[in-house]
Order: structure tokens, then sequence, then C-alpha cells
């Protein structure tokens, strides 16, 4: 099945608006547009552009529309279309086969399936079917949807604060304020959920999604523990960016699912929350595992696990069904915290 589209890149020449800025300054947007960005923004559907364009005259324009706030990263200049993509991909941390491209020129749209066949790519004379287009759809739009392009752009700014930081990694993260705070999930929780199990792929110890109706079965389970993680720091609110999943036995914790949204890669909350699982498995007096699942785009939870004392177990460290690896904690000495994060735990 494919994946939801997570960011819709668009030409601006007869796709935003009609005519040819280069040649027409007097270019009028098509009917409907500002409405259908709306609402993309409101699904939390990133937008941003690859245009062939001059980026001072057309960044005008879009600004004179008043729909610049919309777009972020654009890529407009002379290059590749394709290329312009993958800079996007970059800059969001998010994997180019949930992007789409839309564009009038069938030479350009074909560039771009030649080069990233993942991409899926629209003619710009369907976009007025976009809303109705089933990628282009969430089954849920949550506060975090209607908040995600806002969220972004705060990153950018962390970003460019951290690109003029003198000092280490640790020290720039500590002039941040960042707020951990740790709650058990509950029903009002449970869209959002499901979002971050569908829409996460790098940061997923075993990439196994769930539907609403499993994920509310936890809630209530006397034998599971479900922990969702929401941050914050002096740019903004991330949202809520993690999940923690427990399954809890008479002389075992196993931690089920271990999860973070990329945009917190570089902010240590895996380790956060595992310091928080290890310190709660030593108060239960329990053994401590955990269900791996290689998907070939997280082996950072696996290094994470590594490197919080995890190790894998079994007589041939072979993976079970679906690929899925046990990993035991066996370190040693008390865990801490980061230094530079505040953890608060909310009790339901």
């Amino acid at each position: 099945m494919s994946k939801k589209i997570k960011c819709l890149v668009w030409d601006l020449d007869n796709t935003i608006w009609d005519g040819v800025l280069l040649e027409d300054r007097n270019v009028v947007l098509k009917e409907g547009i500002t409405d259908i960005l709306e609402e993309l923004d409101r699904r939390g559907i990133l937008l941003s552009i690859a245009s062939r364009n001059d980026r001072d005259d057309a960044m005008r324009k879009l600004k004179e529309f008043g729909i610049d706030e919309y777009f972020i990263y654009p890529q407009i200049g002379w290059g590749s279309k394709a290329e312009s993509i993958r800079e996007i991909a970059a800059s969001l941390n998010i994997g180019t086969d949930t992007f789409a491209f839309i564009d009038d020129q069938p030479s350009e749209r074909e560039e771009v399936k030649f080069v990233l066949p993942e991409v899926m790519t629209i003619d710009a004379a369907e976009y007025k079917d976009l809303l109705h287009m089933e990628r282009l759809t969430p089954r849920f739009i949550t506060e975090d949807s209607r908040m995600r392009r806002k969220m972004y752009q705060a990153d950018l700014e962390r970003k460019t604060a951290e690109s003029s930081f003198k000092g280490s990694s640790e020290e720039f993260l500590a002039t941040l304020g960042m707020e951990l705070t740790v709650a058990p999930v509950e029903k009002g929780d449970l869209e959002r959920v499901e979002e971050l199990t569908i829409r996460t792929n790098q940061l997923n110890s075993t990439g196994l999604t769930y539907s609403y109706e499993e994920l509310e079965s936890y809630i209530t389970s006397k034998d599971h523990i479900f922990l969702i993680a929401e941050l914050k720091d002096k740019f903004g609110p991330y949202g809520k960016i993690g999940l923690v999943l427990l399954e809890e036995k008479k002389d075992e914790l196993r931690i089920k699912l271990l999860l973070m949204s990329c945009r917190v890669m570089t902010r240590g909350i895996g380790s956060a929350l595992l310091v928080y699982v290890i310190k709660l498995a030593a108060q239960k007096g329990k053994r401590l595992v955990a269900d791996f699942i290689d998907t070939g785009r997280n082996r950072v939870m696996y290094i994470t696990y590594k490197l919080m004392g995890f190790e894998e177990t079994g007589p041939d460290e072979s993976p079970g069904e679906n690929g899925m690896i046990e990993l035991e904690y066996r370190g040693s000495g008390e865990k801490e915290y980061p230094s530079y994060l505040k953890f608060i735990l909310k009790s339901s």
C-alpha cells in the first residue's frame, strides 16, 4: 500500500499561477489555489516549491499573493527539480517515498519520475482534485497536524541558531531549555498515536504500525504500560513526538515499541525514554527486554539500544518471526537523563 504523502512540492509557472513570471509580472493565481493550500496545510501536509525561476522575483510574487508562508525550504533557481526535491527531503529529514510533485510540464514530471521513481507525480491540470486524492487525505487531522508547518518553521529557527553557535552540540542543546513530558496515553491522544506509528520510519524500533482500535486496547490493558512523550523548548513546541509501549509480565518488562518523530533525531529523546524505562524495570525488579526489527531504515534505533546497554539474546542471535530480534538490558550503574533536558513524568 502506498504511503500517505508528507510533502507536496509545487512548480510555480502555470501550476500555482497562470502564466510565466519571467515573461509577465502580472501572473494571476489559479482559481481556488489559496483554499487548496490552506486545506493541505490544515491536514498536516508540508508544502514546498521546485521551480525554475528567479528566486527573489518568485518569492516577492508569492508574498504579494499572501501565500509565501505556506512553503518551507523552497527551491527556486535553475537546477534539476529532482535534485530540488532531494534537497527539500534532506532539509525536512523525511523520505522521498512520501513526496508528491505537481507540475504542468510532462518533461519535468518525467525527469522526476526517472530520477526519483518513488515520488508521486501529478499533472497540474488535476490541481482541483488534490483534496480528493487518497494519498493526500489523512485518516485523522490532529492538533499536531494543524501545527506541523509552524513546528518545522520553528525547527528552521533552531537550525539557524545552531549553525551560528560557538560550542559543542551538547552546549547548544543546553541553551534550548528543553522539557520532555511523558504521560500515559489517553483516548484523546489516539489519533496522534496512530499518526505517529504510520508516519515514523527511521526512529521506529520495529517498523510496525497499529490501528486506532489496537492502540485503544492498550490503554485499558492491565498487562501494558502505554506512554506518549511531548517536547518543547524556547522556540516553541515540537508537539507529541514519542511513544513507548511496554508489556508487563511476572518477571519481565518488554519494550514492544519505542518510537520518535524524525524531527527530534538529534535531541537524545530515545536515550531519555530508555533511561526512564530502565529505572522503571529496576524499581519493579524485572528483567528488561526489547523487541527490534531491522526495517533497513531504523538502524539508528538499534544503535541507541546498544549504546544504552542492550545486547542481543538467544544462542545464535538470529532473527525470529518477522525478523524480530530480542535485546536484553545488561547495562550497569545508575542511568541519568541528559543534563540539557528536564524530564517531567505525569500520572494518569
